[in-house]
């Protein structure tokens, strides 16, 4: 038998061993703001990783009111006549969106129907998980040599879902910068038959528009206000007109807030934008777009006399992951790996953000290598299936682990190579 039918069986025998940890993870609610969850889900994965050789270290995220991150490392020795094993890290994160009351509200649960297991965070990404736990099983059963010629690093994020830094500084302090490769677990996407893995993703920055004008009595004195709220409405559209979509440059005013009473003129609005772009200088650009409308105005009191002010903050922002070289080279191996066992791989661009963003610039990095699922960050359901909660297929498990374990072992291989040679 060879080695893919041999990693395809004992990835199959095991399968229902597997589902079974990806159930004990999603019974804990892990909702970014339920630090017990969130530490007590990182304990639960510290405890099934252990017995591949794995030692735990939890270090507290910079935000106090979240969980703990975990960081996994292999502790077995480097090979006799080496000083070091070279590294390569696998990412996936602790969290959820979904707090425990929605959850109960929408009865939002471990539930299998068929080929799906619906859940919270079965893709997104606690199935993503699980599959760093196959592959990292399967090589150290049937290819233990490689397996220890290699230094393991699972850096698993509290709190990714506010995609706090402290998390990637974190991961390059503990990252040597010869590191192997950065392989991020978010759930994988299949279009047809072939098998997407993500090879950029859009940036975002946030800002917040705040709006000064003059409260009046709505009914006395109206014409002596300047009503906040209508400034504001006229800068949304300023905002909204900014997107461009033949640039994948997008603005989305997400929250707006403004006013008290009906009978006044109100004097303050505020509102929270975000804006994504794929393109480093596309983003740049939008960056600069946004801030032009500091300071503007076009409201003002009827006399003239006060007139209503914009003030824009950039909040904060995260730079777009570009296409590159690095990312382009994994890209490579896994198709050549997917050709093998008959699957065919093309890149995504994904819209969303993940800790890949964060640690491309450093290392080589790949993304979108979970099992397949949809639906990620909804809990609803209706009975007429125009809303469906959050799934993974248990039938993407296997071939993924397979795809990855192959094309992991090819890097372990050419890395081997090159240092022999």
């Amino acid at each position: 038998m060879d080695l893919i039918q041999n990693i395809e069986h004992f990835l199959e025998n095991k399968i229902d061993f597997y589902i079974d940890l990806l159930r004990q993870m999603v019974d804990i609610n892990s909702f970014t703001k339920n630090s017990e969850g969130v530490n007590q889900l990182g304990e639960l994965t510290a405890k099934i990783f252990s017995p591949l050789g794995f030692d735990a270290e939890f270090v507290q995220a910079a935000n106090s009111d979240y969980g703990k991150h975990l960081f996994l490392k292999s502790n077995h020795h480097p090979l006799p006549g080496k000083r070091s094993a070279p590294t390569l890290a696998m990412i996936s994160h602790l969290d959820t969106v979904f707090a425990h009351e929605e959850e109960l509200q929408n009865d939002f649960v471990w539930r299998p129907d068929r080929d799906r297991i619906y859940g919270p965070g079965t893709v997104d990404i606690k199935g993503g998980t699980v599959m760093i736990y196959m592959v990292l099983d399967a090589i150290r059963t049937l290819k233990p040599s490689l397996f220890e010629q290699v230094s393991w690093l699972v850096c698993i994020d509290a709190c990714e879902e506010t995609l706090s830094e402290d998390f990637s500084r974190l991961c390059i302090d503990r990252l040597p910068e010869e590191t192997l490769a950065c392989l991020v677990f978010e759930g994988g996407s299949v279009e047809g038959d072939r098998v997407q893995l993500v090879t950029s993703r859009k940036g975002r920055a946030t800002f917040r528009v705040q709006v000064t004008g003059k409260s009046a009595h709505a009914g006395n004195s109206h014409k002596n206000g300047a009503n906040a709220i209508v400034q504001m409405a006229q800068t949304i559209q300023k905002i909204a007109a900014l997107s461009d979509y033949s640039r994948d440059l997008t603005f989305n005013v997400g929250v707006i807030r403004g006013g008290s009473v009906v009978n006044r003129v109100p004097h303050y609005s505020e509102a929270e934008v975000e804006m994504r772009a794929f393109s480093t200088q596309v983003f740049d650009a939008g960056v600069t777009s946004m801030l032009a409308l500091d300071g503007t105005s076009d409201l003002s009191s009827y006399d003239g006399d006060f007139p209503c002010s914009v003030s824009i903050e950039l909040l904060d922002q995260m730079e777009p992951w570009p296409k590159n070289r690095e990312t382009l080279s994994l890209f490579q191996l896994w198709r050549e790996t997917g050709k093998l066992i008959g699957a065919q791989i093309e890149e995504q661009a994904r819209g969303g953000l993940s800790d890949g963003n964060l640690l491309s610039p450093h290392y080589p990095t790949i993304d979108g290598l979970g099992p397949v699922g949809a639906n990620a960050h909804c809990s609803e359901r209706t009975a007429d299936g125009s809303k469906e909660q959050e799934y993974v297929t248990i039938s993407s498990f296997v071939p993924r682990a397979l795809l990855n374990t192959l094309s992991i072992l090819k890097i372990i291989e050419e890395s081997a190579a090159t240092d022999t040679g």
